[in-house]
């Protein structure tokens, strides 16, 4: 540790993002206000931010940092990659704090020096971080977003798989009992056309949202996908998954032809979190537990998203993985598509007259091309879409309206020609009571609002297991 303190200076202000501390402040305000982030249910362990220029990426960035806006941390952890020297190892800012025109980020020292004892694989080249950005441009954000924090600001030299799982050892070793934030710095694919730099960042969306960094790093090492703190993001995907971590979400997408019109060659950029379940996550449930494992809902989810990409792609639909017994299990199921949070289809098959795999293969299909709201999925999208499986039980016609647990139950109302169903989260996200929930259902299947209480009327209830 060096004896005297020197703080690192500003490198990129003026050029990546503003100078000026009252417009660089009102710009991340701004760009804070306009992600619209879908809720996170749980706690954010590790955030993946682009480091372009904010005129490029930061908007993006906004996002990732709207998950954690106005909450504390012991200590934010910023791995990026080294774009200015190459060494082996990592390297970390141990001479002072971090210095932006909005103040100064302190470091923690006694951090540093924990890391630094952990052997040579970690070391300080002051030289690394003198002109570096992709740690810079992290630190405004954090100051704008962050109540409290330490810093501690890690560049990697190698990227490799092996140097990652190195690096997450011991960072999490320096990490124990802090309440701890990691941000992974990288941008995506360089300088390709716009439709090629969707298919190559797009691969990485689907690693991401898998929560699979070991295929993250087979995309990178086979030049299948490109993205500059590829290490990074993997390091912090290892550090997520040792801290309980389980869920993986891509925020939004982008590229720099989305802000300058140019086309012809683009940078990536995608905003990500992982976190873990809430405490309250029992309280939160909606819908029912049909005993299908993780690994389950991860051939669902995949299932689902293979048929929709080959369907893009124009190539005939991929065949089924060997199924367990449960996922041959004959049951109705709805997919539902967003994308930032926002409904973009639905659609469902609600009689159980096919496996679960072959309905969430077909109605994801559906979802994405079919539902008669919204227009055909387009390539462009597909990026930022997030997927939802609802595997359906038994429908089940009631008489006694009292029956209808909120939260649990979904409901699904006929009358003459006229039918219409909502699905059990739909009445939670909207904070119906049960009168209104079967308002809704009503209009959703073109009856009049209190059309439930004609003796005509059939009312039936199922449940979802929803993931």
């Amino acid at each position: 540790m060096p004896e005297k303190s020197i703080n690192r200076r500003p490198a990129v202000a003026g050029m990546f993002y503003p100078a000026s501390p009252e417009e660089l402040r009102t710009q991340i305000s701004t760009f804070l206000k306009n992600a619209k982030t879908p809720s996170i249910h749980g706690q954010v362990l590790a955030i993946v931010s682009p480091h372009a220029g904010y005129m490029y990426s930061g908007q993006v960035a906004a996002y990732g940092y709207k998950t954690v806006q106005g909450k504390s941390f012991d200590l934010v952890v910023v791995i990026s990659p080294s774009h200015r020297a190459y060494f082996k190892g990592a390297s970390v800012y141990a001479a002072g704090d971090y210095l932006t025109p909005l103040g100064i980020a302190k470091v923690d020292r006694g951090a540093c020096e924990a890391l630094l004892s952990q052997g040579n694989f970690i070391q300080f080249h002051p030289q690394v971080h003198e002109q570096e950005h992709a740690v810079e441009v992290q630190v405004p954000f954090l100051q704008s977003s962050l109540t409290d924090f330490k810093l501690l600001p890690v560049i990697m030299g190698s990227q490799d798989f092996a140097s990652c799982e190195r690096l997450k050892d011991a960072l999490l070793a320096v990490i124990e009992g802090k309440k701890t934030l990691i941000v992974a710095s990288s941008d995506l694919s360089h300088y390709h056309p716009d439709n090629e730099a969707r298919s190559l960042d797009h691969r990485i969306v689907k690693a991401i949202e898998h929560f699979d960094p070991e295929e993250l790093n087979n995309l990178l090492s086979t030049g299948k996908s490109e993205a500059c703190g590829g290490g990074p993001i993997i390091t912090a995907m290892l550090m997520a998954s040792s801290l309980g971590a389980r869920h993986a979400r891509v925020l939004t997408y982008a590229n720099s032809g989305d802000v300058t019109g140019d086309r012809q060659a683009v940078v990536g950029y995608l905003s990500a979190v992982f976190y873990k379940n809430g405490e309250n996550k029992a309280k939160e449930k909606v819908g029912v537990d049909l005993g299908l494992s993780e690994e389950e809902k991860k051939i669902l989810h995949t299932i689902a998203r293979d048929a929709i990409e080959s369907r893009l792609n124009g190539k005939p639909l991929p065949p089924l993985p060997p199924l367990t017994p449960t996922l041959e299990e004959y049951r109705g199921a709805f997919v539902t598509l967003k994308t930032n949070g926002n409904l973009r289809g639905c659609i469902g098959l609600i009689k159980p007259v096919k496996s679960l795999a072959s309905s969430v293969q077909e109605m994801a299909i559906a979802a994405a091309f079919q539902d008669p709201r919204f227009p055909p999925l387009s390539k462009d999208e597909w990026p930022s879409i997030e997927i939802e499986i609802s595997a359906l039980t038994p429908f089940v016609q009631i008489e006694d309206l009292s029956e209808i647990e909120i939260g649990t139950h979904g409901l699904y109302i006929q009358k003459g020609p006229y039918s219409g169903l909502l699905l059990p989260q739909v009445a939670t996200e909207y904070k119906w009571d049960r009168e209104e929930f079967l308002q809704q259902t009503c209009i959703k299947a073109g009856l009049h609002p209190m059309d439930y209480k004609d003796p005509e009327a059939k009312i039936y209830t199922f449940s979802a297991d929803i993931f």
